[in-house]
C-alpha cells in the first residue's frame, strides 16, 4: 500500500498591503463584522507587481476575540497581468495582545497566530491556480505583510 506525500512548503511569494481605516460595522447576524480596505501594496516572488486599491479584508470577531480572516484584492504584474489573491485564515490570541494589534501598536509575531491560506486567479498565469499557498502575517498599524509558502 502506497502512502500520500508529505507537504513541504516552499517560499513563493510576498506581499506588502497597505490598509484603510477599519470599518466596525457592529454586530450583523453573521457575527460581529468589520471591513479593512485594501488602498495598495507590493507583490515579489513569483509574481511582481503591486496591489491594487479596492480589495478589502472582511472579518468576524469571534466570541474569543479571534478573528476570521477573508481578504480579497487584485494585483497587477510588472507584465501587465492580473492576479487575484484570496486569502481565508484566522488571528488569534490573548485578549491584551489582540487589543494591542487594534489600537496600531507594535507587537511581535511571535505572540500572536495569524495564518491564512491563499488561493491564486490569473488568466495570464494558469501554473499559479494549481497549487495552495500557506501565509504567515505580521499585522502592522497601515499595513499587513506575509509570506506565502506554496504547498508542495
Amino acid at each position: 500500500m502506497m502512502n500520500p506525500p508529505v507537504p513541504t512548503l516552499e517560499p513563493a511569494f510576498e506581499v506588502v498591503a497597505d490598509l484603510g481605516p477599519l470599518e466596525d460595522h457592529g454586530m450583523t447576524r453573521a457575527g460581529h463584522r468589520r471591513i479593512i480596505p485594501v488602498t495598495g501594496g507590493t507583490i515579489t516572488g513569483m509574481f511582481e507587481g503591486e496591489i491594487l486599491q479596492g480589495g478589502a479584508d472582511w472579518q468576524v470577531v469571534r466570541a474569543d476575540g479571534s478573528i476570521e480572516i477573508d481578504g480579497r484584492y487584485s494585483a497587477r504584474g510588472a507584465d501587465g497581468s492580473f492576479l487575484f489573491l484570496h486569502a481565508v485564515g484566522v488571528r488569534s490570541g490573548d485578549p491584551e495582545v489582540l487589543e494591542a494589534l487594534l489600537r496600531g501598536d507594535d507587537v511581535d509575531p511571535g505572540d500572536y497566530y495569524f495564518r491564512a491560506v491563499v488561493t491564486l486567479e490569473s488568466a495570464a498565469h494558469p501554473e499559479f491556480e494549481r497549487s495552495l499557498y500557506l501565509a504567515s502575517y505580521i499585522r502592522e498599524a497601515n499595513r499587513v505583510r506575509y509570506v506565502a509558502y506554496r504547498v508542495t
